[in-house]
């Protein structure tokens, strides 16, 4: 069945919500919604990258450190943060709004909703279908890994984490 997803004004950071489509509308025309992007750390700041699968309907098989969304009809980010969190790596834990930006590209148009939330042990546990490997990351590897333009890593992603860096100073 095809979830019915919020579109959102586009370019409201407040995330005004003017209708709604099926999530394969949304993906196939490029419609504006909300999409959650949570930031996981552990106790030694690391943060958790992922390579995302093969069947992602978009940007398949690349790295991400944001494990996140689309926000579903009547869903509110902060709930589908924590969702996101709990279906794609199975952490269950509290996700913290930092900030929100517009996103867009030839694959994506979407409110980007970030936050960050910090493991509290325990084992991650991919979902399958989402999730092809994951592993821990010193930020400062992060961010000279990133500086290589032809390391697979989600377009968004890249310019989330160039976002997050200026919030988290």
């Amino acid at each position: 069945m095809d979830e019915l997803v919020d579109l959102y004004a586009r370019g409201d950071l407040r995330g005004r919500v003017v209708g709604t489509a099926p999530r394969s509308r949304v993906r196939a025309e490029n419609l504006p919604h909300a999409a959650t992007q949570v930031l996981l750390r552990d106790r030694e700041g690391r943060v958790y990258v992922h390579r995302r699968t093969l069947t992602k309907d978009v940007y398949p098989g690349m790295h991400d450190v944001w494990a996140g969304g689309v926000v579903t009809a009547g869903e509110s980010p902060d709930l589908a943060a924590a969702r996101e969190l709990a279906e794609e790596l199975g952490v269950e834990t509290v996700v913290r709004p930092c900030f929100r930006y517009w996103y867009a590209d030839d694959s994506a148009d979407y409110l980007a909703c970030v936050y960050e939330a910090d493991h509290p042990g325990g084992e991650i546990r991919h979902q399958p279908s989402e999730v092809a490997a994951g592993w821990w990351m010193p930020w400062a590897e992060l961010l000279a890994r990133l500086a290589d333009p032809t390391w697979p890593f989600t377009p968004d992603g890249r310019e989330s984490v160039a976002r997050y860096a200026r919030y988290a100073g």
